[in-house]
This record gives structure tokens, sequence and C-alpha cells, in this order.
């Protein structure tokens, strides 16, 4: 006894919304070419309604892999781009600051409070107290200072 399995447009319309409603919960990309794959396959399926099912898996597997490697290659840039890139590095908005010590600043690496946080630094000279230094980059979350003229 044979089972006829038949896909219809509206199943793959059906896994379309449900791979973009996955998408929306935070896939990162990673569904968006298999959405499209979907697609495809639906109007593929809407323009040539006698297509087997193992010429749609096929369309749909092999859609799925070309757009997700298009969307890794060419669109993923796009997706990364920010108004903000320091928004969560607080060590680089830090750099340009100036800062009047409080303490002896040694040579090399030793901490300091800015604001309300304890930050590790390091300086190629010692610092007098109360003199002014300008944080002149970071290594990760280490401040790199120096004495201002």
């Amino acid at each position: 006894m044979a089972i006829a399995i038949t896909l219809e447009p509206w199943h793959w319309l059906i896994l379309l919304f449900m791979l973009l409603g996955a998408e929306a919960l935070g896939a990162g990309g990673f569904l968006l070419g298999s959405a499209a794959a979907a697609a495809v396959v639906a109007l593929w399926l809407w323009l040539v309604p006698d297509t087997s099912w193992p010429i749609q898996l096929v369309m749909f597997g092999t859609g799925s892999l070309l757009f997700s490697l298009a969307y890794w290659k060419l669109f993923r840039k796009v997706n990364n781009k920010s108004d903000s890139p320091e928004l969560n590095n607080r060590a680089s908005q830090l750099i340009g600051r100036t800062i009047v010590l409080e303490h002896d600043l040694p040579a090399g690496q030793s901490k300091l409070a800015i604001g309300d946080t304890l930050w590790k630094v390091e300086s190629d000279r010692s610092v007098a107290k109360g003199s002014k230094i300008s944080v002149t980059g970071n290594q990760g979350m280490m401040l790199l200072v120096r004495e201002l003229g």
C-alpha cells in the first residue's frame, strides 16, 4: 500500500512564517536563508504544481544553503553596524577623559578609582597626587594613562 505524499504551496508558506517567527525570537539571521528558500519553493510550486515532493525537498535544502551563505557573506556585516559601537565597552568610553589624581600613581600597573568604579590602569611613569592624567587607550579592561604636561 503506497501513501501519496503531496506538498502544496501553502505548506511551504506555513513553514516560511514559522521560520520567520523563530527568527524573530532571536536566531540572529540563521533562519532567514531557510525562510527565503521556503518562499522560493512555494512560488515554484504555485507556478509548476506537479513538482514531486523529493524535488521540493532538494530545492528547499539547496536554497537554504545558498541563501544562508549569501546572508552570511553579504548582509551580516550590514546588521552588525552600530551608531554607538562603544555603547557596552566602558573602558573605551573613558578614552580621552582627564582625571585629577587623589593619590599618587606608581609606574606600571595599579588601580585607580574613576567615578564609582575601581579600574586597573597602566602608566609608563609614576605620577604625583594632584596631577592631571589622561586616559589614552585600553587593553581589554585595563586603562592606559599618561600625565598631562
